[in-house]
C-alpha cells in the first residue's frame, strides 16, 4: 500500500474546485494526477501546473471501463470531485450525469480498492434537497424530488454516497464523503448559469442583476480556498463522514446580489425572474462536525470573498473595474 499523500488523483481535477485543490496538493508538495473528461473542465484552469514533473493531466471519462482508460500511476489517495456541478450544466447533461454519479463513482471506488487508497467523495448539500431541517446536519435525510428537473444531480449524488458506503462495508476500503454546500470563487465560467458568476458578470456588462423567485430564499456561500481546504482536512484524517463543508453565514440571494452590485460600483438593478422548479427555499450548513472532528471553519469572510471573486472576473474580462472593498 502507498504512503498516504504520496500520489493523489484528483478526478474531475480540472473543474473549478478540483483545479484549486490540484494547486493545492501540489504546492504542498504531493504528486498529482488530474482525470478529467473536459466535458465541463477545463484544461485552462490547470495550464499553470502542467510545467511541475509532479504533475500529469489524463484525459479520461471515467464513466468508460477502466480497462479504455489511458494508463497512469497507481494512486495512494483518489479524491473524487467529477460532476457538472451547475444546473444550466446538470440539465443539459442529465444522463452523463446520472453516469459520472453511478458509473463513475463505481469505478472510482475500484480503483481506489485495487491499490488500497483513500477515497474522498465530494458530495453536495443537495442531496438535502429542498429541507425541511434548519440548519442542515449530517443526519437529515433530506427532501429531494427523485422525478423533477434538479433530480439527476441530487440522485446521482445520493446514489455516489450510498456506493462509497456499500464498498467500505463490503471491502473495507477507506473512504470520505464531504457534502460541500455553495462555493463560489476564480475559475467559476461566467456561464455556468449559477448565483455568483451570473450577478457579477451581468454587473460588469451593466445589466440587471436577475434574481431567480422572490430573492428571499437563502443559500450559504463558501469561498474556494476555505472548501479546498476542508475537503484536504477530510481527506487527511480517518473520518468516514458524511460531513458538511460550507459556510454557516446564511444570506438572502437578494442580499448576494445586492453585494456584488455595491462591489462592482454598477448601478445597474436588481430585478427578479421566474424561480427554478424544486429550487430549495432556505440552505444552511450545521458544521460543529466539522469544527469539531477536522478543526475547520470557514476564514474568508463572505464580502472579502467575492470581492476577490469580482476582481477575478473583471480581469478576465478586460474590464477596468477596480473593485471596491
Amino acid at each position: 500500500m502507498a504512503v498516504r499523500g504520496e500520489h493523489v488523483v484528483v478526478i474531475g481535477g480540472a473543474g473549478f474546485v478540483g483545479s484549486h485543490v490540484c494547486e493545492r496538493l501540489l504546492h504542498s508538495g504531493h504528486r498529482v494526477t488530474c482525470v478529467d473528461s473536459l466535458l465541463t473542465g477545463s484544461a485552462d484552469n490547470v495550464a499553470a501546473l502542467r510545467g511541475s514533473d509532479r504533475f500529469d493531466v489524463v484525459c479520461c471519462d471515467i464513466t468508460l471501463p477502466p480497462e479504455k482508460w489511458p494508463p497512469f500511476d497507481p494512486p495512494s489517495d483518489v479524491l473524487h470531485l467529477a460532476s457538472p456541478a451547475s444546473p444550466k450544466d446538470y440539465q443539459r447533461l442529465p444522463l452523463a450525469t446520472l453516469r459520472v454519479g453511478a458509473r463513475g463513482t463505481e469505478h472510482a471506488l475500484e480503483l481506489a480498492t485495487r491499490h488500497g487508497a483513500r477515497l474522498v467523495l465530494s458530495s453536495t448539500s443537495e442531496v438535502y434537497g429542498d429541507p425541511v431541517e434548519h440548519p442542515q446536519r449530517e443526519t437529515y435525510w433530506g427532501n429531494v424530488n427523485p422525478i423533477g428537473p434538479r433530480s439527476v444531480y441530487d440522485e446521482a449524488k445520493r446514489y455516489a454516497e450510498a456506493l462509497v458506503m456499500a464498498y467500505h462495508r463490503e471491502y473495507g476500503t477507506d473512504v470520505a464523503i464531504a457534502r460541500v454546500f455553495n462555493t463560489y470563487g476564480p475559475r467559476m465560467r461566467a456561464d455556468d448559469g449559477r448565483m455568483i458568476p451570473n450577478f457579477i458578470t451581468q454587473a460588469l456588462r451593466g445589466r440587471p442583476l436577475t434574481v431567480a423567485g422572490t430573492g428571499e430564499q437563502t443559500r450559504s456561500v463558501c469561498y474556494v480556498d476555505d472548501t479546498v481546504s476542508g475537503l484536504l482536512a477530510l481527506w487527511r484524517s480517518d473520518l468516514t463522514g458524511p460531513v458538511n463543508l460550507g459556510n454557516p453565514h446564511e444570506m438572502t440571494v437578494r442580499h448576494v446580489a445586492e453585494q456584488i452590485r455595491d462591489l462592482t460600483g454598477t448601478t445597474s438593478a436588481v430585478t427578479t425572474v421566474p424561480g427554478a422548479v424544486d429550487d430549495p427555499q432556505r440552505r444552511c450548513p450545521d458544521i460543529t462536525l466539522a469544527r469539531t472532528a477536522l478543526g475547520w471553519q470557514p476564514e474568508v469572510p463572505p464580502r472579502e470573498g467575492l470581492h476577490r471573486t469580482v476582481a477575478w472576473f473583471a480581469t478576465r474580462a478586460g474590464s477596468p473595474l477596480t473593485p471596491r472593498t
